[in-house]
């Protein structure tokens, strides 16, 4: 049986497509048959597989592109030949987000560190609440020598939230290999952008078969 993660935030730019697919790459090189599901209407998660196609990059993926509520009905199938489904959500839609949301196993949610990202976060985790469904929040775009990813744990954990552990660095290293067709652990495999995808796969692997 296939685990199902679906990456979710209703507020745009906090960068769930490029979690989505360095994770999934990243997972891949874990041995692991992934599958991913591109719920967003954007399909921005399509164009990195269309520019995936045209490199010469391992293709262990399997991709669906299904926006919005046609997303739950595409993880049945794709679960059957999958060890990790990953879903990349569709931003600010309640509707379009229920239906995969029920079948998900865990939700992640990349999270700025600033009060307004903090802030607009909460609609999606009081939808995960309602649905009964673990999340892990995803520090992302930590600026050097910040202490604010430590500060939002504490935060986080007074309102009985599981935050990452591994935080993600504000790196051009993860915008640039995407526009290659590449997830960053393939593109730039010792930097420290690749380091930081292949400590948080290993922390959501660990969920994941825990559960």
């Amino acid at each position: 049986m296939a685990h199902i993660l679906m990456v979710a935030q209703q507020k745009g730019g906090a960068g769930k497509t490029t979690l989505a697919a360095h994770l999934a790459v990243a997972l891949a090189a874990n041995r692991r048959a992934v599958a991913l599901i591109d719920a967003d209407p954007q399909g921005s998660l399509s164009a990195w597989i269309e520019a995936r196609r045209q490199t010469d990059a391992p293709w262990p993926l399997d991709f669906h592109p299904a926006p919005g509520w046609r997303a739950g009905g595409a993880v049945p199938r794709l679960a059957r030949g999958a060890d990790v489904v990953i879903i990349d959500s569709p931003p600010r839609a309640e509707a379009g987000l229920r239906g995969p949301l029920r079948e998900a196993d865990l939700v992640l949610i990349p999270m700025q560190l600033s009060p307004m990202d903090i802030w607009a976060a909460r609609a999606t985790l009081d939808m995960v609440a309602e649905e009964n469904k673990p999340a892990l929040i995803v520090p992302n775009r930590v600026p050097a020598r910040s202490r604010l990813a430590d500060q939002l744990r504490r935060e986080m954990a007074d309102q009985a939230l599981l935050v990452a552990q591994t935080s993600l660095g504000n790196r051009v290293a993860f915008a640039a290999s995407l526009a290659r067709g590449l997830g960053v652990s393939e593109a730039t495999p010792s930097s420290l952008a690749a380091g930081e995808i292949a400590a948080l796969a290993g922390e959501v692997l660990h969920m994941l078969d825990a559960a």
